[in-house]
């Protein structure tokens, strides 16, 4: 059980470095291709952000740990 939750969590924190590193380089690439792209890039950043996937964090733990647990207990011999 604890091998899933250290591989659940693996899992949420590379998300959370996808997204992170997403935004710092669509910052950085719309700073350097001027005014024009960086509309773009703030569009792309507004949808990797709050408002886009990062907001679906949430709804991604609770659901894989709720399945986690559903498994263990379906997984789980009756006598």
């Amino acid at each position: 059980m604890f091998n899933v939750l250290t591989g659940l969590a693996l899992g949420i924190v590379i998300f959370a470095i996808t997204i992170g590193v997403g935004v710092v380089v669509l910052q950085e690439f719309g700073d350097a291709v001027g005014g024009s792209a960086n509309t773009t890039t703030s569009a792309l950043q507004t949808e990797l952000g709050t408002s886009g996937l990062a907001g679906w964090t949430a709804a991604i733990i609770a659901l894989s740990v709720g399945l986690l647990f559903i498994g263990a207990l379906m997984g789980k011999k009756m006598n």
